[in-house]
Order: C-alpha cells, then sequence, then structure tokens
C-alpha cells in the first residue's frame, strides 16, 4: 500500500480538535484525514472523500456504525479483520521467536527508533488488513505509546481509516516472564497473579483492578484484554491452574464478572458504559480448559482432550454464562470470547464431533449463540489453523486438534461455518478468502458476503466502542507518568497484601518481632525444561531480596546465632505429563505429573485413559499407571528440611509460592509458620511477617493430602480431594485461611466455603 506514514511518526503530526458536548478527535496530518462541520460539529474525514458517512458520525451507536462500514468493506478487507496477529514485541527481537526486521536489517543494525514499525507489521498491516494486533514486551512505556500511534497513523491511511485494536495477555503479575514485562524500561502496577486475585475471596478488589490496569492499557494503546481466563481448574494438575481464579464456581463466576466490568466500564462512558476508557474483554476459554485428562494441557498435542468423568459439563459454563455475560455494569457482557485448544470430550450431544472446541458448530453455534444469546465476538485461540508440528510435544506447532486431516483453508472454512468471528495467532489473508470462496461455491455469494459482514460488524463494535475511530492516539509523555504511577502501583501492593493465606501459626510465632535475627537459606533450584521448550539454567541464589529484608530484621548468616528462619520455596510440580525419555525407553510417551517433592510412582492411575488417539503418532490408551516422575525441585523439600535441622527448637517459617496445589504433607510439620501466596513481592511478605500487615487470604483451591487423591479426584468436578490435615489439626481445604487471632470465619466463608 502507498502509505504516506510508512516514515517514522513525530508526535507533532498529530492534531486533536474539540467538539462541544462531543468527543475530541485525534487524527495524523500525514494520513490524509481531515476534519468536516455538519450541524456546527466536527468529524473526521476518515473514508478522505469529503463526505459524512454513517460510520464516522460518532452521535450514532455503535452497532449502526458498525453495519454501515461491514457494508463499504471488500472481502479482502474483512478477512482482514478477521485476523489477529502473531505475538509482537517492540522493537521486534532480532532472532528467536516472533523475530523481525527493519529496512530488512535487525533491528541492531538499523538506525531506527524503537518504536518504528517493523518489515513484518508494515506488512500485515497494509498487505493483510490486519487490524487486531497482540503486543508482548515493551522496551518502555514511551515507546509502547509511540509505537501504538505509529500503527493508528499506518492505518488511518488506508482507504477506510479502521483504527487498529491492540491487545496484550495479562502483563500485571509478579511473576510474568521478560516477554511481557520488556526489561527495566516497561514498568507497570504489579498485582498478584489470578489465583492469587481469587485468593483475596473480595470481588470488589479484582474490579479495582481491572479499573488500574484499564487505565495503564488505555495509556499504552491496548484496548483489548485477552483475559481473564476463567476456566475452573477442577484438575489439580493442569499448568494454567494459576491463571484461573481457582476450581470453585461460584468464586469464579462472581470474580470474573468483577473483572469484565472493570475493564470494560468506562469512567467516561456514554448511557451503554462504553467509552474512551473502556478496554474490551476477552474471555477465555470457552467451555473450560480445566479438565484435562490427566491434568494435561491442550498447547500439547498429548494434552488435547478435556474429559468429564463426573459428568460435570455444564458447570463449568457458570463463569461464562453466569459472570461474564451477565454483567453488573451497563456494558452489559464480555465483548469477546475465546474457546480453548481442548476437544470436550463427548460433549457434542448434536453432531457427535470430537473436535477441538472452536471447530464444533454445537458448543459456538448451538450453545454459545443460541441456547445462551451470546453475539459479542468469538476469536480461536492461538495457531489452531496451523499443521500440527513434527513431535506430539511441540509447543508451537498448530493445535488442529481433530480436524488434523484437513487442508489450513478447509480449517478456517469449517470454523466460520461453526460460528467463529476471528483466527488467533494468523497474519495471513490467503486461507481466509479461499474459505469464502469454498463457501461460495456451497451456498452463493449472497451467503458468504451476509457471513462475513455478521462477523465484521461484531469485530467493528469492539472497535468504535472504545473510541477508537473518534480519537485512537496518545500523549506519550502522559502514558509514561500514567502507568505504574504510584496510586496505582500502592492499590497492586495492597492487593498482595490481601492475597496471602497463613495455613499455619503454631503457638502465635507469628508475626515476628521487628529486628528479630533471620537465617534466610539460599534456594537452589536444578536445570529445567521450560514449556515453551528452552531450558532454564541451574540457580543457587537469595530467593528473598536481603536488602529489603534487612529493613524488617537483622540477617545472620549462622543458623546458631538466627531467631528465626525463613525458607522460600515454590510448590511442587513434575513435567507435563509427557516424556521423550520414556518413549525412547519403549514406552508410550505418557507419564504422570506430580504435586509432590519426592519421586512419585502412579500406583493408583487409571489402567486404560477415557481418551486417545488411534494416528501413528499417537496411542489409544494413553495411561501412565506404575510409571514414576521426578519434581525438579525437590531441594526446595530438602531445604526446609535442613534448615529445620538447623534451627533446632528455632522456628521455621516457610513461605510457599503456588502455581498449582502441591502436597504439603512432606514439609508441614517441619514448619511453623506456612503463609501460602501466588505471587506476592518480597516487600509484601516481609510486611506481613513482621507484622505491619495481617494475613486476609483464602485458599481458593484444596492442598491435598497425597499423590493417591490427586489420581483419584475426576478431572472435571471441583473440591473433591482428601485435603491434609496439618499438626494443629486444621484441614487445608478451600476457602481455609488464618489470620493472628486463628481461623477466618466472616462473610467470605459464610458465603463460598
Amino acid at each position: 500500500m502507498n502509505n504516506p506514514n510508512a516514515a517514522a511518526l513525530e508526535t507533532a503530526n498529530i492534531q486533536y480538535v474539540t467538539n462541544e458536548g462531543g468527543p475530541t478527535l485525534g487524527y495524523c496530518t500525514a494520513s490524509g484525514v481531515k476534519i468536516i462541520e455538519r450541524d456546527g460539529l466536527k468529524f473526521k474525514d476518515l473514508s478522505k472523500d469529503g463526505q459524512l458517512h454513517p460510520y464516522e458520525d460518532w452521535r450514532l451507536s455503535a452497532d449502526d456504525r458498525a453495519r454501515d462500514l461491514a457494508s463499504r468493506m471488500t472481502i479482502e478487507q474483512i478477512a482482514g479483520l478477521m485476523l489477529y496477529s502473531s505475538h509482537q514485541s517492540v522493537p521486534s527481537p532480532s532472532a528467536g521467536f516472533f523475530s523481525g526486521t527493519y529496512g530488512g536489517k535487525p533491528f541492531e543494525e538499523a538506525s531506527v527508533k524503537a518504536w518504528t514499525l517493523s518489515d513484518q507489521q508494515l506488512a500485515f498491516l497494509g498487505r493483510d488488513y490486519v487490524l487486531h494486533v497482540l503486543v508482548m514486551a515493551l522496551s518502555g512505556n514511551k515507546d509502547g505509546a509511540l509505537w501504538s500511534n505509529q500503527m493508528q497513523a499506518f492505518a488511518e491511511a488506508e482507504s477506510l481509516g479502521i483504527p487498529v485494536n491492540i491487545s496484550s495477555d495479562p502483563r500485571h503479575g509478579i511473576d510474568i516472564g521478560a516477554e511481557f514485562t520488556g526489561g527495566a524500561g516497561s514498568r507497570i502496577s504489579k498485582w498478584p497473579e489470578m489465583l492469587g486475585l481469587a485468593a483475596t475471596f473480595d470481588p470488589s478488589i479484582v474490579q479495582q483492578f481491572g479499573e488500574i490496569a484499564s487505565q495503564e492499557y488505555r495509556a499504552l494503546g491496548i484496548t483489548t484484554a485477552l483475559s481473564p481466563q476463567i476456566d475452573i481448574a477442577t484438575d489439580p494438575r493442569w499448568f494454567r491452574f494459576s491463571g484461573t481464579f481457582g476450581e470453585d464456581p461460584l468464586l469464579s463466576t462472581d470474580m470474573a464478572r468483577a473483572y469484565v466490568d472493570g475493564f470494560q466500564t468506562s469512567d467516561v462512558g456514554s448511557t451503554d458504559g462504553w467509552g474512551p476508557g473502556s478496554v474490551n474483554a476477552m474471555v477465555k476459554h470457552w467451555p473450560g480448559g480445566g479438565s484435562g485428562e490427566g491434568g494435561r494441557d491442550a498447547h500439547f498435542g498429548f494434552g488435547k482432550y478435556a474429559v468429564y468423568p463426573g459428568n460435570n459439563f455444564e458447570e463449568h459454563l457458570e463463569p461464562f454464562v453466569n459472570g461474564a455475560f451477565k454483567l453488573d455494569g451497563k456494558t452489559g457482557e464480555a465483548s469477546a470470547v475465546m474457546p480453548y485448544y481442548t476437544i470436550s470430550h463427548e460433549r457434542d450431544s448434536v453432531n457427535g464431533e470430537n473436535v477441538g472446541n472452536s471447530y464444533n458448530k454445537y458448543l459456538i453455534t448451538d450453545l454459545l449463540r443460541e441456547k445462551y444469546g451470546y453475539d459479542g465476538v468469538v476469536c480461536t485461540d492461538w495457531n489452531i489453523t496451523a499443521d500440527e508440528g513434527a513431535a506430539i510435544e511441540s509447543m508451537f506447532g498448530g493445535k488442529s486438534w481433530g480436524v488434523e486431516e484437513l487442508s489450513v483453508a478447509e480449517r478456517h472454512y469449517k470454523l466460520i461455518m461453526a460460528g467463529v468471528d476471528q483466527f488467533g495467532g494468523n497474519n495471513d489473508s490467503l486461507p481466509v478468502l479461499e474459505a469464502y470462496r469454498m463457501g461460495v461455491a456451497e451456498h452463493g455469494e449472497a451467503y458468504m458476503r451476509e457471513r462475513f459482514e455478521k462477523s465484521a460488524v461484531r469485530l467493528l463494535k469492539n472497535i468504535f466502542r472504545v473510541g477508537l475511530f473518534e480519537n485512537p492516539y496518545l500523549d506519550a509523555d502522559h502514558s509514561e507518568k500514567l502507568v505504574a504511577s504510584e496510586p496505582f502501583v500502592s492499590a497492586g501492593h495492597e492487593a498482595q497484601l490481601k492475597s496471602v493465606v497463613m495455613v499455619k501459626n503454631k503457638d502465635q510465632v507469628l508475626p515476628i518481632k521487628p529486628r528479630s535475627r533471620v537465617y534466610i537459606p539460599n534456594r537452589y533450584t536444578a536445570p529445567e525444561k521450560h514449556f515453551i521448550g528452552f531450558t532454564i539454567p541451574e540457580r543457587n541464589e537469595s530467593p528473598i531480596d536481603l536488602e529489603m529484608a534487612a529493613e524488617y530484621f537483622e540477617i545472620v548468616d549462622d543458623p546458631s546465632k538466627a531467631d528465626f528462619a525463613i525458607v522460600a520455596i515454590r510448590g511442587a510440580r513434575a513435567g507435563l505429563g509427557y516424556s521423550q525419555e520414556d518413549v525412547a525407553a519403549g514406552g508410550t510417551g505418557y507419564v504422570p505429573i506430580s504435586l509432590q517433592y519426592r519421586p512419585y510412582t502412579a500406583d493408583h492411575a487409571r489402567e486404560i485413559s477415557i481418551t486417545g488417539d488411534a494416528r501413528e503418532r499417537d496411542v489409544l490408551n494413553r495411561s501412565y499407571k506404575g510409571k514414576s516422575v521426578t519434581t525438579h525441585n525437590e531441594s526446595d523439600l530438602d531445604l526446609v528440611l535442613e534448615t529445620k535441622r538447623l534451627m533446632g527448637e528455632k522456628p521455621v517459617i516457610v513461605t510457599l509460592f503456588l502455581v498449582n496445589p502441591t502436597v504439603t504433607e512432606e514439609f508441614e510439620s517441619s514448619a511453623d509458620g506456612i503463609l501460602v501466596h501466588f505471587g506476592s513481592s518480597d516487600r509484601a511478605i516481609l510486611e506481613l511477617l513482621s507484622g505491619q500487615a495481617e494475613p486476609s487470604g483464602l485458599l481458593p483451591l484444596q492442598l491435598p493430602a497425597n499423590m493417591r487423591t490427586v489420581e483419584e479426584q475426576l478431572e472435571d468436578v471441583p473440591h473433591d480431594m482428601v485435603c491434609h490435615i496439618d499438626s494443629e489439626n486444621h484441614c487445608y481445604d478451600f476457602a481455609f485461611g488464618m489470620n493472628w487471632e486463628g481461623v477466618i470465619e466472616d462473610d467470605r466463608t459464610r458465603k463460598y466455603a
């Protein structure tokens, strides 16, 4: 495309025009857009023809404007609108995943600003009409804002001037990796992980998070949150457990509603709740992905089946149909939903198909659209139309579960006919256009044009409602000041404090008197394989910032001189449920996922799996009974036991960071106090230990007594494990927690326990 803004955009190119009683209009002088006046009011001439078309008229409803604009778009433009880009970074990395170039050169050699659009970004914006872009790492908040402005100026110069809808996966958690933080240059307020927000048992905190996070998102140009993840995590082994609100349907439902209300309701919105402060929420994953057989996950071919041995499918819908789709706020329902990769095994009561959720017409049209009346955007999870990887354990291969035999274009066509609007992680419009031609051949041009326009209207409404057509531009200096500003950081810190769960306080050892002498042993972690595929090297380091700890206590290196010890560990977890080593030894590859620290043998697993794949690359019986695995962080258990030996009768306090439930029986009796957290800063933990704050969190999950109960629980049923009972006769069940006075019993426990 001949775009006048392909060169670097300077902030001086952005102009603003005010409307008395109406929205401020922002436009780029290099885009060809002019301001036109009608009835004493100002409008942007996005079509660049001097006329005021309905889609340019901000007085009309988002629905009316979207319908008008969809009718003006070519099929090629609609196909581009139906794409959702692969992961983008600012600047694009020179090598590895999602790399990019600038004028054919890597960023380090290109002599361009970090916020310059890469060659690949220019291509998918201009050639494929991609208008939904997923961003990961930002080199800085100001860079992020300027990159957003670049994107918007490029899009504004196109024939219809449709803005870009930039999105993000969650980026506010303490434990979010560098792919989202982008290093020290990109700051944002820090909150507990989703499971930690659930541990507050307070939907008002979750709504506050949404209200603050949406302001930070908008300051970075982000107008869609690919969250919340509201799957009920009914299998404790699922590696995405920490991204959920836990295993309880009612708690997850209330938290989902609060989260979406916080993000979508604009403080300066119109009577329908939408406005320039709103962020679309794409809830995931319909109809729930937390019941993978054996706890395995559907990012991988070995985990593609969700099973329902407890016949509890309907309960997994609760956070969607009674939470995210029934908001208290005026926006009414989450604006988008993402089905999961899983094949919901034997759940299709109409067509009997066992295919990935997005491909299943019963799940998308019959159930989601018709039974529950949902008319928002349905966007597939990323990369489901590509061919599967060469190896079953490949993270980055396609996830076309159940339709592996179809071509890429045929998969797109099946998705469209199932009721899907958008294809996650696809920058290429060619297979969408081929799918269109397939539909024309089967149903005729008029039918397919109407079908494409229906999706276009849904997608465009989400861009209109957040005010992007009027002003998609940012003041980068303001963005830098707003994101991670003191009030936002303080609110996140307060939420961290409220998310920590004290499960043990023997003899009221906590809180610890300030300036007491503390021994904090280093934590060793053996090398481990990241789920993406690379190896994380071994580490031997202090798990707590010692300089910060010295603000609260006196640090000593000799346990004999300490008054107490803090041992900071993580929950036990072994693998993802598949092992090439097992294959090499003549096995099927399927192995247990362990939540205990010591080596585990699955004596109580199923003899015959519920699901399987008879194709040559897989097996029909995925049972792993009798097989053994070793947890990579067994050394955490050794650290607690050794510290207890060194400390003798003096108190040992364990801080336990959980991303899954874990078997605490192995170390609990050696600990005098235990604080469980789900992503809290060292400062939050130290404030609690020293009594500057009081624990108030409750367990949003069960902590199992042993691995036998983990194996014998049903993947789709919550609250069905035998829980650990500690030396103080406290049961580590859902909604258990303690404060300084003892076991918490309040309105939260009465509602949810």
